[in-house]
């Protein structure tokens, strides 16, 4: 039983085998009892023993493969370290920047690699055995405090001085990257030479002051440059002016003399001869005209009005202007609106003197160069936009057409077709840029298709804006019969004309009094105040262009005279550019004559004005 005890409890074999033996020894009755007690206390302390050796042993092993797993990885992060610190090394040494280990405390280069040597000059192991402080050129505590900026990672980037072997002061900016653990951190500088960058940027701050010079001396010749163009333009402006009123004055006295002489009594070889004078006139004053305009658009001095724009209307008076000398030639003129005038909006405006002057230097050249055949005018609509209309005006011949090489030279100042000494046909040359300048102020742009010997078709283009009907005021109708009306209805009413031209005086009177007004005459603006403050006048004729006081200054004296706030004042002089225009406005005057006048225009702006103190607006009619 003792045995079984003991192979029970899992003893050794030589345990139970010394069991049994003892067992056997003491097997006799005496000691039997006893015995067995001692026996089964060894069997189960050596029992224990085993179970706790066992124990042990698991433990032992299981801690074992615990410290051998350990040791894998370990020697797998080694390895990874190893691999790691490869890469970098190669990384470091290979690499074309300048690159240096420092360490952070105390500035010691640790390591640096080939650029770094061959950039600083010193052999590897001269720099090993150097702080960044012997190369750096800023105070030691400087650097110091860049370093701990850089290994907390508040900054980065720094510049620079360094110092190389030779001596040598290079530029360079530097990142400081923080590496390694606590036991051995480390910072990776990266230098970059910038000398070159900076001595350029050195340079530019140098020259910069001497631009800086130089700008500030050329806007100062440019600022009077510009006052001397502004004081040119004015001076321009004043001798346009000037040389308006200078040939147009004499001009009115030329065409109204010859106009009052064709009125009198002459023989048929008399009123010939007053014709020719007249044609004559006529055509100086349009080239007088073309000149001044040119003049005007190149000094940017030509407005353009906006006023109500017929279409159809505005093609009819061409054609009549030009009607006679087709008729002459026995030309046949037509006349073509799109589909018909209805295709055209309601209400348009625009310029209708400029339309109409650049389309008449269109159809008198094509009458000019056409010996048979056909003349027609045309007008396309082209855009139909919500604002505005985009409209072609065309001039369609059957004359002698225009030769390639000639085409491109036809809208330039003071060129034709043929230029040599033996052409045919007259004129200065500049009807086609003004047409030219005039489109392109209104928006649009010229062009010709020609064939020699068939004939050519001038047009341009331009813009005009839509008005609404209310917006829209329908043109002052010229009265044909106005001189008639007024010794109708106007006959012994006192007129003032105040000219300091006595030759243009002479003529306004005659027209004046030869429709049954009563008229007086003032040679400046101080005698027509005189007149005025002593007559009633229905209506005042005034020059602008005066001595000791000009029309202007008068007009503006004359309203504040008792009587006179609303008595009507016509502008009548050979100022004739918009912004005189504008002028006499604002001085106060209620219309515009334009010398050399017409004097079916001059009987009908007086027919508006007569009788009516006040009655009317102070736009300005068409009258000029």
């Amino acid at each position: 039983m003792v045995v079984f005890c003991a192979l029970f409890l899992g003893a050794p074999p030589s345990i139970a085998q010394e069991v049994i033996q003892s067992a056997s020894e003491l097997d006799s009755p005496p000691h039997s009892i006893v015995t067995l007690a001692v026996l089964g206390a060894l069997v189960l302390a050596g029992g224990a023993a085993y179970l706790w050796l066992r124990t042990l042993r698991a433990q032992v092993q299981a801690r074992t493969a615990e410290l051998a797993i350990a040791n894998r990885q370990q020697q797998e992060e080694i390895h990874r370290r190893e691999q790691c610190e490869a890469r970098f090394r190669d990384l470091f040494e290979q690499n074309s920047s300048v690159m240096l280990l420092i360490e952070p405390a105390s500035g010691a280069i640790v390591d640096a690699n080939r650029s770094a040597v061959e950039f600083y000059g010193y052999a590897r192991d001269e720099l090993l055995q150097m702080s960044i402080s012997a190369i750096n050129t800023l105070p030691p505590e400087e650097t110091a405090r860049a370093r701990e900026r850089a290994r907390r990672g508040e900054c980065k980037d720094f510049e620079f001085r360094h110092r190389l072997a030779s001596g040598e002061m290079r530029d360079v900016e530097v990142h400081l990257t923080s590496i390694g653990d606590n036991e051995r951190p480390l910072l990776v500088s990266i230098v970059n030479d910038v000398s070159a960058r900076r001595r350029a940027e050195r340079e530019l701050e140098q020259y910069r002051g001497h631009l800086e010079e130089l700008v500030a001396s050329r806007t100062a010749e440019l600022m009077r440059a510009k006052l001397a163009a502004e004081s040119a333009n004015v001076a321009k402006s004043a001798f346009l002016a000037n040389m308006s009123h200078e040939l147009r004055t004499p001009m009115n006295a030329i065409l109204g003399m010859a106009t009052l002489l064709r009125r009198s009594a002459v023989t048929p070889a008399q009123a010939d001869k007053l014709e020719k004078i007249d044609s004559a006139g006529k055509h100086l004053l349009a080239i007088i005209n073309d000149v001044l305009d040119l003049s005007k658009i190149e000094a940017g001095k030509l407005l353009l009005e906006s006023a109500p724009v017929a279409i159809g209307p505005l093609i009819n008076d061409v054609a009549q202007l030009v009607a006679q000398a087709a008729r002459d030639k026995g030309l046949e003129l037509g006349i073509e609106v799109g589909a018909g005038a209805d295709t055209f909006p309601d209400h348009l405006r625009g310029d209708p003197t400029r339309l109409q002057q650049a389309l008449l230097n269109y159809a008198t050249n094509a009458v000019k160069f056409t010996d048979a055949g056909r003349v027609t005018l045309r007008a396309v609509l082209l855009d139909d936009g919500e604002a505005d209309v985009r409209v072609r005006f065309e001039v369609q011949d059957t004359g002698i057409g225009i030769a390639p090489d000639a085409l491109a030279r036809l809208f330039s100042a003071f060129e034709q077709a043929d230029n040599s000494s033996t052409r045919k046909y007259g004129g200065a040359g500049l009807g086609l840029v003004i047409t030219r300048r005039l489109a392109e102020q209104m928006g649009g742009e010229v062009g010709v298709d020609s064939t020699p010997g068939v004939g050519s078709t001038f047009w341009f283009t331009a813009r005009l804006e839509k008005a609404s009907a209310e917006a829209a005021s329908a043109p002052v109708p010229v009265i044909t019969d106005a001189e008639a009306l007024i010794r109708q209805r106007h006959a012994g009413a006192r007129v003032l004309i105040a000219d300091d031209e006595a030759l243009n005086r002479g003529v306004v009177q005659f027209f004046l009094e030869a429709s049954g007004l009563v008229v007086d005459v003032a040679e400046d603006g101080e005698q027509a105040l005189e007149l005025a403050a002593a007559n009633d006048y229905a209506l005042i004729l005034m020059d602008v262009q005066m001595p000791r006081l000009n029309g202007l200054d008068a007009a503006r004296r004359l309203r504040a005279l008792p009587g006179y706030g609303a008595t009507p004042i016509l502008a009548m002089t050979a100022n004739a550019l918009v912004e005189d225009k504008a002028r006499c406005v604002a001085a106060g005057m209620n219309d515009f004559v334009a010398k050399p006048f017409n004097p079916d225009l001059l009987f009908a702006c007086l027919l508006r004005w007569l009788g009516d103190k006040g009655g009317h607006d102070k736009r300005f009619a068409q009258t000029s």
